[in-house]
């Protein structure tokens, strides 16, 4: 079962890399139209996250199961000041930090890291439950598209993922994260927080919050083309959850 379920992923993430690669040139223009707060520019940036390069919008296969709202109050107040944040700040502002493992006493008890993997990243993340582990994953996925400081979390947008295994759920997860980026509202969140997360039957219930990405307020870095299987790992140890993604950049 699990060699089929490996394969299957193995084709259904070929499909869509190369459904995008036909559709990303011809939609982009239509879907994007000349707004400046939509359309990324081309303009090199003082400091930019990474490497600066496009924003392409690309095809989905399937249709969005997602929605956004104002919220009607202050965001949880723990989006703000949440030990995720802090982790996250701590790791960025040290350029100089290992790839850390579980048994590194320095290490929080959840945040991400990037490890290079020759044309495309490797996001390694981590938490005491698989939950933690997948929220800060996708996080990172946008801490390399942008710096996350400069958004603000005005914004919910919900979304739900499945899977057949726990590595595809994975691969949804942050496929539909990624897709919600890409398309109207071209929304991007600074927390993540799983609010069902099925792991019998692969699913997930989940919101963001953020705002729509804009060029004149969030710096413009590395386009992520998409998440692959390539080298996906979901390791469980006595602290919690390791797990690993390559996106294509």
């Amino acid at each position: 079962s699990s060699g089929i379920n490996a394969e299957y992923g193995k084709e259904e993430e070929e499909l869509r890399r190369e459904k995008r690669k036909r559709s990303s040139t011809s939609e982009s223009d239509s879907a994007l139209g000349n707004d400046p707060k939509k359309v990324p520019s081309t303009q090199p940036l003082d400091n930019p996250p990474k490497s600066a390069a496009l924003v392409h919008v690309h095809q989905h296969e399937s249709a969005a199961l997602a929605h956004v709202h104002q919220h009607e109050s202050a965001p949880p107040s723990h989006v703000d000041q949440n030990e995720n944040s802090a982790n996250r700040r701590a790791l960025e502002a040290d350029e100089e930090t290992p790839h850390t493992g579980p048994d590194d006493e320095n290490r929080p008890s959840r945040g991400y890291e990037y490890c290079d993997h020759t044309a495309d990243i490797q996001v390694h993340a981590w938490g005491s439950s698989l939950k933690e582990a997948f929220e800060e994953c996708c996080i990172g996925m946008f801490g390399y598209m942008t710096d996350i400081s400069t958004v603000q979390a005005s914004d919910t947008f919900s979304l739900q993922a499945e899977g057949q295994d726990m590595e595809s759920l994975l691969f949804h997860f942050m496929d539909e994260w990624l897709y919600a980026f890409c398309v109207e509202p071209f929304f991007i969140p600074n927390e993540i927080n799983i609010l069902e997360f099925d792991e019998q039957n692969f699913k997930i219930s989940c919101e963001g919050y953020g705002e729509p990405f804009d060029l004149n307020k969030h710096p413009q870095g590395t386009e992520v083309k998409a998440i692959t299987y390539s080298a996906m790992q979901i390791k469980q140890h006595d602290k919690g959850w390791d797990v690993y993604v390559i996106v294509d950049i």
